[in-house]
């Protein structure tokens, strides 16, 4: 049997996600319960945990927050589990991978959604002014560049690394809004947005089969042109730094 980690696998699309694989696959579920992603040691327990061998690698864990919040390591909190623990566990557990027969790695990320650099290189915790938008922009380039700096870091890996922007879903990102923002982007998602149950049928799908690209990048499951990989160097060397 396959086995699956899904970071972020207890709510929103993740758990979707998990609740698909949940028959023919061994799934991981990990959430706040199970690690605090946040900090770089528990996160590094985590993957001493985990099994020897994976198939499938599911990076979809964030958090919002309209204010600032700063973790027990000194980082922001939606740069340290959306990209710095992403970038942990891709690295971490890429041994475990490369002993699966079809290992794949999914990111669930900004990939050609939000054009530009976004990334505030010389405060990636935004110290100079955090607005949460701000926060997910950056997130949102961070994890393109981490798919590029992977597939350039193993240009040898059987690792096949998807960038997936699965467009408008009903995360439930609203609820960290203040009124009226909350109540306006929840009847406008309750109204247009995917379900977390449909969101996750495509990402079966990738599990199932994945590219044979090293790296493939999606919106809504319509391939797009890879991201630009200026800046992946230098995000890795940042993240390296960090930790």
């Amino acid at each position: 049997m396959r086995t699956a980690v899904i970071a972020g696998g207890t709510r929103g699309i993740g758990k979707a996600l998990a609740d698909r694989l949940a028959t023919g696959w061994n799934v991981i579920s990990i959430g706040s319960a199970d690690a605090d992603l946040t900090s770089v040691k528990e996160t590094r327990a985590l993957i001493a945990r985990l099994p020897e061998r994976i198939d499938a690698l599911v990076l979809s864990a964030g958090r919002f927050s309209p204010r600032r919040i700063v973790t027990a390591d000194g980082f922001e909190q939606s740069f340290a589990i959306s990209v710095l623990a992403r970038y942990l566990l891709a690295d971490g557990l890429r041994p475990a991978l490369e002993r699966a027969g079809q290992p794949v790695i999914l990111n669930l990320c900004g990939v050609g959604g939000i054009p530009g650099d976004h990334i505030n290189w010389d405060d990636p915790h935004l110290t100079g002014g955090y607005r949460m938008f701000r926060a997910i922009r950056q997130g949102a380039r961070a994890n393109d560049l981490l798919g590029a700096g992977f597939a350039d870091h193993y240009p040898d890996t059987p690792i096949r690394y998807v960038l997936y922007n699965p467009l408008f879903v009903d995360s439930g990102m609203h609820r960290h809004l203040n009124q009226p923002a909350r109540a306006l982007l929840g009847v406008t998602a309750a109204l247009f947005a995917q379900t977390p149950a449909a969101a996750a049928v495509p990402l079966e799908e990738i599990l199932n089969h994945p590219p044979t690209a090293t790296l493939t990048a999606l919106r809504k499951n319509v391939p797009i042109p890879l991201p630009g990989a200026a800046g992946a160097d230098r995000l890795y060397a940042l993240l390296a730094k960090m930790i």
